[in-house]
């Protein structure tokens, strides 16, 4: 191994034990929302963590079966008939990928400003916040699956099941979370800074949630833990049925066109989920490192290969699996190898101790997380950056929360692309009008680059210069005058100025637009 992985083990390990205690609820919520073998996630997280973190250049991205692809998952069964069509789908998405990858692909990722980025985490750490605080307080009717989504399989949102769970208290498992909360916590301090960097707040949280509900809350009835509220791990009692845990692809639908149409479908929600989260979390990673995204690609793509050959659920990079390994101090991605390593093991192994770990105490974790996307802070940068900061970054968040990730994105990709257009729009020229009484005549001085955009706000202003008036139009800084637009200025200057009786002046046209050569357009 690696002297830079080998120095770093005593970060890695312990941040890669938080992602699995984190990861292992997500796998098994996102199998059961998708109505997949509980095993079908499990394959995805192990893979997610072992392969793609083994090929993988991201250091600190962890990979795993995403809450976006459910619906997908639900519906392409349902249009195949089979769940061994479904991964015959998932293998050809993952040979999808693989081409993208080697043609390049990637750098689609550069094209999400920073605005949009940030605001896509804020957006994720507000729903997170809003969808565990009831796993908080004990009101465990949604499975972990949903995390990212504002809206419930069921019809209702994260609001209502906010206000249903105050009406719904385990006090045990509240307790439970604020005890986790609070070791969380005190691990940020100063104190305990140096303590966490070896052992992660999250890690102590979770041992002493288990110790304290099996050892004292387990002896008080008003306060004893049921085992709706602990983490539901099936158990395989033999290795017989192990095996049979595994589920293979259908190959014999290869002709089918729906299975391709279905792959093409994973290939593209899955790919740019993968690109968003890489982007975000080199944004975020202490150490700016840069993660090659052909190459992530390529790697996801075999990841889902390997996934569907097995049985697996449809692979991307996750954030909140990413940003519980960044909160926990990983160095490097051993930490997602490990903890790949970690949901094969125990589950085959230590299937009855997992069943005894508090979702409230994952709870914790996920808010903490939640927070550290979402903190005050970032908002207040936002906003102190002026308005095509804040503006793109706030309907990004909104969107987010509303819709889901993809939908978010993309509203905040295009309200910023609004903004840019709408900047170009007035930013044209500057414009000079001075006083009615003033002999001065109005100046129009065209900045370096005018596009087709500006033809309509160049043409109502020229519209709108008063009769009998004189006005100067500049294009000494110009590189750049849209043939459209010279058109539009050279009609004003030859036909309607005349008309209006208004004294035109050219200041640098004659060196690089010739409005001689320009035709006006027809009338």
């Amino acid at each position: 191994m690696n002297s830079k992985y080998l120095k770093n083990l005593k970060y890695d390990l312990p941040a890669g034990l938080v992602v699995f205690l984190v990861a292992l609820p997500l796998c098994l919520g996102i199998s059961l929302a998708s109505g997949t073998p509980f095993f079908s996630g499990i394959i995805a997280g192990v893979i997610g963590g072992i392969i793609i973190g083994a090929l993988s250049n991201s250091q600190l991205s962890v990979s795993g079966p995403a809450a976006g692809l459910v619906a997908i998952i639900i519906s392409a069964i349902a249009t195949l008939g089979s769940f061994e069509s479904f991964l015959l789908a998932v293998v050809l998405a993952g040979a999808f990928q693989i081409v993208l990858g080697f043609i390049k692909a990637g750098v689609l990722a550069y094209y999400f400003p920073s605005n949009v980025i940030k605001g896509m985490l804020s957006g994720i750490g507000i729903i997170i916040i809003l969808k565990q605080i009831p796993h908080a307080l004990g009101y465990d009717t949604e499975t972990f699956s949903d995390l990212t989504n504002f809206f419930r399989t069921d019809g209702g949102n994260a609001l209502q099941g906010l206000l249903e769970s105050f009406g719904n208290i385990s006090v045990g498992a509240t307790l439970i979370c604020l005890i986790a909360l609070g070791i969380i916590i005190a691990f940020e301090t100063k104190r305990l800074k140096p303590v966490s960097r070896i052992i992660p707040g999250g890690l102590i949280a979770v041992v002493v949630s288990v110790l304290i509900s099996e050892l004292i809350f387990k002896n008080i009835p008003a306060l004893a833990i049921s085992a709706d509220h602990l983490v539901n791990v099936p158990v395989a009692n033999s290795f017989s049925e192990v095996v049979g845990l595994f589920t293979f692809p259908d190959f014999s639908g290869i002709m089918n066109s729906q299975v391709w149409l279905v792959a093409l479908t994973i290939t593209a929600v899955a790919s740019i989920e993968t690109l968003l989260c890489i982007e975000a979390v080199d944004q975020l990673d202490p150490h700016k490192r840069f993660t090659n995204n052909n190459r992530e690609l390529i790697a996801q793509g075999i990841g889902n290969m390997t996934s569907g050959f097995i049985g697996g659920l449809p692979i991307t990079s996750v954030i909140v699996r990413s940003s519980a390994n960044l909160n926990a101090n990983a160095r490097t991605k051993v930490s997602a190898i490990f903890h790949g390593v970690l949901l094969f093991a125990s589950v085959l192994l230590i299937p009855v101790v997992l069943n005894k770990i508090p979702l409230a105490s994952l709870a914790a974790i996920l808010i903490h997380t939640g927070y550290k996307l979402a903190r005050p802070a970032i908002f207040r940068d936002m906003f102190s950056n002026g308005k095509y900061q804040w503006k793109p970054f706030l309907v990004t968040v909104v969107s987010v929360v509303i819709f889901d990730l993809l939908v978010g994105v993309g509203v905040g990709l295009a309200y910023s692309v609004y903004y840019i257009l709408k900047g170009n729009f007035k930013n044209a020229f500057f414009y000079d009008k001075p006083e009615a009484s003033s002999p001065q005549p109005i100046r129009m001085v065209l900045s370096e680059e005018v596009s087709f955009l500006n033809k309509a706000n160049i043409k109502e202003s020229l519209e709108a210069i008063p009769k009998n008036s004189a006005i100067v139009i500049d294009a000494s800084n110009s590189t750049y005058i849209d043939f459209d637009v010279l058109q539009g200025i050279k009609e004003f200057v030859d036909y309607k100025s005349k008309y209006r009786n208004i004294h035109c002046e050219l200041i640098g046209f004659d060196k690089q637009f010739s409005l001689s050569e320009v035709p006006v357009a027809a009338h």
